[in-house]
């Protein structure tokens, strides 16, 4: 498996196929970690849970501060009440975020080869022969473009990247100033303006904008400057940029998530202004989604057909996020009339069902997955609940730090029967007696077993009944198998990549 780029979604994608025991490379043109400019600031509530999920999560708490940091057009929406372990946010800069998980897919024995870049491929009905920048090409059962909002891999696909143009031209800068700036947010009829001293003391972090009108190229001081005077009236004697760079309201989605043994996620898939913090967010969950369900395939476990449900559960997720972010962003401009409405939207969202609805949204916990009819919880994220089980109290979330399927009993000891997924289902009994409630849903009916899927969603609901549990096993892990001869399990190897050209003190991408 190779995956173009070594962002949050590239990192996150690997670390899913690994613990699936599925061999993965990634290709990533930067020389190190360091990050070029400035991008994400912090975790929203979803993403959070995912990483509580998987084990990590303290890595990250550690390293950043947790704040009511979820909104929507600028209206704070507080989800301290919400029922999870991690009703908040978390601060944390993009650079942090990425160290913190490259030093986990590297405890996972990923491999990164820097300074390379996918540079274009050819498929066929078994895999995908990829061609690297220095000269090497990979043969993968499957390649993933991670890579961005300008992604290769997408464009060498032919995936349509439908959208909006722009319309806010922004630069984001680090520079040193003369004169002292005032601290904070100002809005205008030209757009959302902010500053911000850093920590070194010196420089001073800087968002300016003003309507598109086509500028390209790579921004300059002077541009910064003028635009400045434009907001402010004087740019503070702006000098010794440490860092400038633009980007606009543009809002695109890829038409499709897949072409054949290609495959698309994070910003490669969809890219939007960074206004509520969702890119990073949905980019990592994108990568919980497709682990599970490329390492199936990968294995033989399940058909292709799986990787359909990919664009199924996860375009709808960005859909919506594009929608509230243009939304929100027409409405961080300031004049009479945007203001009247912005604050129109704010008094809506105090109230108490609004806040909820925008909040389980804004921070994915209130992500649903159109699984059919049911349950409340059917398509929705697994509650992490305390159980009690015959090996003693256990949370929900520590059940899902392999990355396999669950399938939780809370009704009469053995009632429930898997046999023929044992293999890669793990079959848990347990019992829970306080109330199941979900964000902005309130408290739902106490199942008698859930069937939980590796990226924590659940599949199937039980109600006093196992009716229903077969078909859905087989949909998502596989047909049944009642017994397995060692020509069986040998077949069920796993797959990486390898080079079909090496070269002496090179890498050469075979699997390990």
């Amino acid at each position: 498996m190779v995956i173009a780029g070594a962002g949050p979604t590239g990192m996150m994608l690997s670390a899913e196929l690994m613990l699936a025991g599925v061999d993965v490379a990634i290709v990533e043109r930067r020389a190190g970690p360091e990050l070029e400019g400035t991008r994400a600031r912090g975790l929203l509530a979803r993403t959070i849970e995912v990483l509580d999920q998987r084990g990590v999560v303290d890595r990250f708490l550690t390293a950043g501060y947790t704040a009511q940091v979820h909104s929507f057009a600028l209206t704070r929406l507080d989800i301290s009440d919400f029922p999870t372990r991690h009703p908040y946010g978390l601060a944390l800069e993009q650079s942090h975020f990425e160290r913190i998980l490259g030093g986990w897919i590297e405890e996972l024995g990923v491999p990164i080869y820097r300074e390379r870049e996918v540079t274009g491929f050819t498929q066929d009905g078994a895999g995908a022969d990829v061609a690297v920048s220095d000269g090497e090409t990979l043969r993968a059962q499957f390649l993933i473009g991670c890579d961005g909002g300008r992604s290769l891999v997408r464009k060498a696909a032919g995936i349509d990247f439908p959208g909006w143009d722009p319309s806010v031209s922004s630069l984001i800068a680090q520079v040193q100033m003369r004169d002292e700036p005032p601290m904070g947010i100002r809005r205008d009829e030209r757009g959302q303006h902010a500053m911000a001293r850093l920590e070194d003391g010196k420089l001073i972090g800087v968002v300016t904008s003003e309507p598109y009108s086509g500028q390209t190229g790579e921004p300059t001081l002077q541009e910064l400057s003028r635009m400045l005077i434009a907001a402010y009236g004087t740019d503070f004697g702006a000098h010794s940029p440490k860092l400038i760079s633009r980007f606009t309201d543009m809002t695109r989605q890829a038409a499709s998530y897949r072409n054949g043994r290609v495959l698309l996620a994070g910003d490669a898939a969809h890219i939007h202004y960074p206004v509520g913090g969702q890119g990073l967010n949905i980019g990592v969950q994108d990568a919980v989604n497709l682990g599970w369900k490329l390492a199936q395939v990968v294995k033989g476990t399940s058909p292709e057909s799986l990787l359909d449900t990919y664009q199924a559960e996860r375009h709808p997720v960005a859909a919506r996020v594009l929608r509230d972010t243009m939304a929100a962003t027409s409405l961080i401009r300031s004049d009479a009339r945007i203001d009247a409405l912005r604050e129109a939207v704010g008094e809506m969202l105090s109230i108490d069902v609004a806040r909820k609805q925008f909040g389980a949204i804004a921070s994915g916990l209130g992500i649903h997955y159109d699984l059919g009819e049911g349950h409340p919880l059917l398509g929705r994220r697994m509650p992490d609940l305390d159980l009690v089980t015959n090996d003693g109290p256990v949370r929900v979330f520590t059940l899902l730090h392999e990355a396999r399927p669950v399938l939780l009993n809370l009704g009469a000891h053995g009632s429930i029967d898997i046999n023929g997924w044992t293999d890669r289902v793990r079959l848990v009994e347990a019992r829970y007696d306080g109330d199941w409630e979900l964000p902005a849903l309130g408290t739902v009916n106490s199942p008698s077993a859930v069937l939980i899927r590796p990226d924590g969603y659940v599949a199937w609901v039980g109600e006093r009944t196992s009716a229903g549990l077969s078909e859905v096993l087989t949909t998502w892990f596989g047909q049944r198998l009642l017994s397995k001869s060692p020509e069986d399990v040998v077949a069920r190897t796993t797959s990486g990549c390898r080079s079909t050209r090496a070269r002496p003190g090179r890498p050469d991408f075979r699997s390990s």
